[in-house]
């Protein structure tokens, strides 16, 4: 035994005796127990939904719009995502991003009756602005 390994251990026995044979040719005489499997239980049976039968939620769902964003889409309902999609595909239809700073979108007139009157407004603040003209239903 070294003295490094009795100053790591601060002498305990028990960590410095070396590992029993014996131990281990107990271990291996150890009659081994199979383990049985388990019975699954019956699956439940599913209810078959029909496709387009959920009614959309959260950023899917149609709902009214305000006059303004009406004007801008041609519809006066619109889903979130569907007003967002329109929104970008007008901006880069009409080059509408900022050449230096992508993240930015310089407003044009139409731009501007839906986001406050701005000249610009950075991407990630389209959804705050578009927040007040979607109508809140009950």
């Amino acid at each position: 035994m070294s003295s490094a390994a009795a100053r790591v251990f601060n002498g305990c026995r028990a960590l410095l005796a070396p590992a029993k044979a014996s131990a281990a040719a107990a271990s291996k005489t150890k009659p081994t127990t199979t383990k049985k499997p388990r019975a699954k239980s019956p699956a439940k049976p599913r209810t078959p939904r029909s496709p387009g039968t959920s009614k959309p939620t959260g950023i899917v769902k149609v709902i009214p719009v305000s006059p303004a964003l009406a004007n801008f889409l041609g519809a006066s309902e619109a889903s979130r995502a569907d007003a967002v999609r329109q929104i970008w595909s007008y901006i880069k239809a009409h080059n509408l991003q900022n050449p230096q700073n992508k993240r930015e979108i310089i407003c044009d007139e139409k731009l501007k009756a839906i986001f406050d009157g701005k000249n610009a407004v950075g991407f990630l603040e389209i959804g705050k602005l578009l927040s007040p003209h979607f109508v809140k239903t009950a």
